[in-house]
């Protein structure tokens, strides 16, 4: 066993190598994933929020949450996870942590068993260890109107296109194999969680969306009525031959702008919504320009461009014709 930090929180780990086979799963490459999910609930403010982690692992999330947003925000953490050394690990783990017992529920159950037996929750946030589909239904029925809901997907073979076939089974959608996977992935996540919440009369609209560290994350939050539901479903098509994906915005750029800032969010804000990017490598120079100059020359000919999140060497633009403009 191991101590580490994160954020506020203190945990006692196994050491090994990160797998499904860890007596508790911890993965510190989702720290971001946390802090950013942590800083949102901050800046929506809503108060006496009742949080559900249906797969809660260590319970970092939760202690996190506990530890580092204001005392009004939450009522109540429901922490659960089918393993019963996970079980133990957060009961360790809240202690350590000087967590009050009254702000607490830990339960060992079938993640979809810990939904189905609950009265729902402002909050579910489902961050699995490969796909969130099993999960998805029981949490779109027991989120809240007005609710928050978190879905991590890690199966970005599927999503990114080195499995279409298995990506039309799980996600009901064709996926692209090209520099754009990354964003095409994440908006066929996006309208797969749509279409089931739309089951069941709910609009899930994007509050902060991205691809990050080999997984791809969506927060959403839950509008309740048949028509709203109807509307969100209009906004699904194709492109570029793949989907049917989300074609509408991946931020709610009203929110996220009051989240603290850092480069990561600042870049999120900035990006267009336009769908879809340009991978400048892809493009075949004779000499390969830098980023800031070919943002620059199409701005100066009046065009949107800007660096995304998505690729370290892509720009989202509405220049029909990079090469050429810049040429």
């Amino acid at each position: 066993m191991k101590e580490t930090i994160e954020g506020k929180a203190r945990l006692c780990i196994p050491e090994g190598k990160i797998s499904k086979q860890l007596p508790v799963f911890y993965n510190p490459v989702m720290e971001k994933n946390r802090t950013l999910m942590i800083e949102l609930l901050r800046a929506l403010g809503k108060k006496k929020l009742n949080i559900a982690l249906p797969l809660a692992g260590s319970g970092i999330r939760g202690i996190r949450m506990l530890k580092e947003l204001p005392a009004s925000l939450i009522a109540h953490v429901s922490f659960n996870d089918y393993s019963e050394a996970a079980v133990a690990a957060i009961k360790k783990h809240l202690l350590i942590n000087n967590v009050p017992k009254t702000k607490t529920t830990i339960t060992c159950a079938d993640a979809n068993l810990f939904l189905i037996k609950s009265k729902g929750f402002d909050v579910i946030d489902i961050d699995p260890f490969g796909t969130p589909i099993p999960f998805l239904d029981e949490a779109c029925k027991k989120i809240s109107r007005g609710g928050v809901l978190g879905v991590t997907a890690t199966d970005t073979a599927l999503l990114c296109g080195t499995y279409p076939k298995a990506c039309l089974r799980t996600y009901w959608a064709e996926p692209l194999h090209t520099p754009e996977m990354y964003e095409v992935g994440l908006r066929i996540l996006i309208r797969k969680v749509q279409l089931i919440g739309a089951q069941y009369d709910k609009a899930l609209l994007p509050l902060l969306s991205y691809s990050s560290d080999h997984y791809m994350r969506v927060v959403f939050l839950s509008e309740k009525g048949k028509s709203k539901a109807d509307e969100t479903l209009k906004l699904h098509g194709g492109y570029k031959g793949a989907g049917p994906l989300w074609l509408s915005q991946l931020q709610n750029k009203q929110i996220i702008s009051k989240m603290r800032k850092n480069l990561f969010i600042d870049m999120l804000i900035a990006e267009p919504d336009i769908v879809g990017y340009t991978d400048l490598h892809s493009i075949d120079f004779k000499e390969q320009p830098k980023i800031k100059e070919v943002l620059a020359v199409l701005k100066r000919k009046g065009f949107i461009a800007e660096r995304t999140h998505f690729l370290a060497t892509a720009i989202k633009t509405n220049c029909p014709d990079v090469k050429a403009a810049i040429s």
